[in-house]
């Protein structure tokens, strides 16, 4: 479904190799991981823990502006340092010094965020809309990025060395996330502070392999799926014992070693990408991931919000803010409502809401594209999430970032009047886009049968919605489709969240 770049992911894993394969020779050297670099950024304004190897016992001195900070590696080698709080400024120098020294220059202090994900937060701006203008005009020497391999493992990899840090340029920035891009230079010029950004996503991944494993295990609703894992992994054991393998059993061998490597494996990722630089000092997050667990909705319920727990949790920096993309318009257009596996993982994400305090949800319903599942239009996907963070992180007055929502029902006659939350008073609390008229409504009885319906915006805001062919209505849904037709929007330009008034079980409630 999604591109991966298979040479790339090969010459990374053959990096990481060589990588681990000389680290028993370079024990009495000072290191660092690979997210400590030339032109990184620093959070302001709290402490940042600075973390590497070296020879057990040895002292190491961290040192940076005007401070100081003395440790001594452990037996395993292991030492870390937190740093007291700096402010935005001039370029600074890290310097870690043992029996070696390190100095990383060009150092800056200001806001960083992690963009994660899969394919969508991964495409690059070189793939986006308007490359080469995009490219001209990205002389941002505050914004940097780093981006991450893609390797999964079971164990945890402690650096990627071929990782840097990079200053947006004309010439670096094409192989950045956009979505990431987009955010990042959002911030940057209206806080006006230097910007950094994490980008780990991989194409096709699934929210499962971003999770410690362990954790998954312990968790009760997600057993039938580990079960699941736990008997491949055993399939993959017994097989790569034989030596006698004939030819369905080598094709069976290949596959199940794909997916011990793979985007899916509970836990991959995580260990293979994300455990080098937990702990770094970050703002938040954005994630863009979902298309790859759309199948299993339902238990997306659980899996997403346990995942960003778990992050929050390792990270050790408190609940710090999350902000997602809802999944976008995609497939063909059905020409009467129905059931839809997308429609149910969207739904899952904005239940997330209610699950964890500060995050928070970027909807566009409105600028996928049917035949493409990497719609191009990374920069509103950008400007959306930015808007949460400038409205519900920095507190950034008028900006506005939530999407209408549906809040209430209530039954008049053959009708259904719903009441919605984050929309402005009457008569400014909507805006439908090219017609007047309200679309993307369908409505049922008793019997769960939907039809298109009429709609209608009431004096007070709240919108009223009835079909002839429904006397009794029991449900409401709004935008319950892949690829649904809808055109409702906030005063202030925000799409109205896709939902249903109905908890009828959906077509993936079963699935594992």
């Amino acid at each position: 479904m999604l591109r991966l770049l298979k040479a790339t992911r090969s010459r990374a894993w053959l990096a990481v190799v060589v990588a681990l394969a000389g680290a028993g020779s370079a024990m009495a050297d000072v290191t660092l991981p690979n997210i400590f670099g030339e032109h990184m950024v620093l959070q302001r304004g709290q402490k940042n823990k600075v973390w590497g190897k070296a020879a057990a016992g040895e002292e190491v001195t961290v040192s940076i502006a005007s401070q100081s900070h003395k440790t001594k590696a452990g037996a395993d080698g292991s030492w870390s340092v937190l740093l007291d709080p700096l402010d935005v400024g001039e370029p600074l120098t890290l310097t870690v010094k043992g029996k070696n020294e390190i100095k990383l220059g060009d150092v800056l202090v200001g806001e960083v965020w992690i963009c994660s994900g899969q394919s969508n937060m991964q495409w690059s701006v070189n793939a986006a809309n308007d490359p080469d203008l995009e490219r001209a005009a990205a002389k941002h020497p505050k914004l940097r990025m780093v981006n991450f391999p893609n390797i999964g493992v079971q164990e945890p990899i402690w650096t990627h060395p071929n990782s840097q840090w990079q200053v947006c340029t004309p010439e670096t920035v094409g192989n950045w996330s956009a979505v990431g891009y987009f955010f990042g230079r959002q911030l940057h010029r209206t806080l006006d502070v230097p910007v950094g950004l994490i980008n780990n996503a991989w194409g096709g991944s699934a929210c499962e392999a971003w999770v410690n494993r362990d954790l998954l295990t312990k968790t009760a609703v997600l057993r039938p799926m580990m079960e699941g894992w736990i008997l491949k992994e055993k399939a993959f054991t017994e097989l790569s014992k034989k030596t006698d393998l004939d030819e369905e059993q080598k094709k069976q061998l290949a596959g199940l070693q794909n997916q011990m490597r793979g985007n899916a494996r509970p836990g991959n990722i995580y260990n293979g990408v994300l455990s080098s630089h937990i702990g770094y000092g970050i703002r938040g997050a954005i994630w863009y991931q979902g298309e790859s667990n759309a199948g299993r909705a339902y238990q997306y319920r659980d899996l997403f919000p346990l995942m960003i727990q778990n992050w929050r949790d390792d990270f050790g920096q408190g609940d710090f803010p999350f902000y997602w993309v809802q999944l976008a318009d995609f497939l063909a257009e059905k020409p009467e409502p129905g059931d839809s596996a997308w429609a149910e993982l969207r739904e899952a994400q904005t239940l997330t809401m209610k699950r964890l305090k500060n995050t928070g949800e970027a909807v566009i319903i409105d600028i996928g594209e049917g035949k493409d599942i990497h719609p191009k239009n990374k920069v509103d996907v950008g400007r959306r999430l930015a808007r949460w963070a400038l409205a519900e992180t920095y507190k950034v007055a008028g900006i506005p970032c939530r999407s209408p929502l549906y809040k209430s029902m209530e039954k008049d006659g053959s009708k259904i009047v719903l009441t919605f939350d984050n929309i402005a008073a009457a008569p400014n609390s909507w805006r439908p886009f090219d017609v007047n008229e309200p679309r993307g409504f369908a409505i049922a009885g008793d019997d769960k049968k939907f039809v298109w319906a009429s709609a209608k915006v009431l004096p007070d805001g709240r919108i009223e919605v009835w079909s002839d062919k429904v006397k009794e209505p029991a449900s409401v849904r709004y935008g319950w489709a892949d690829n649904p037709v809808v055109n409702m929007y906030s005063s202030a330009g925000l799409p109205l969240t896709p939902f249903r008034t109905d908890d009828w079980p959906g077509v993936t409630i079963d699935a594992k």
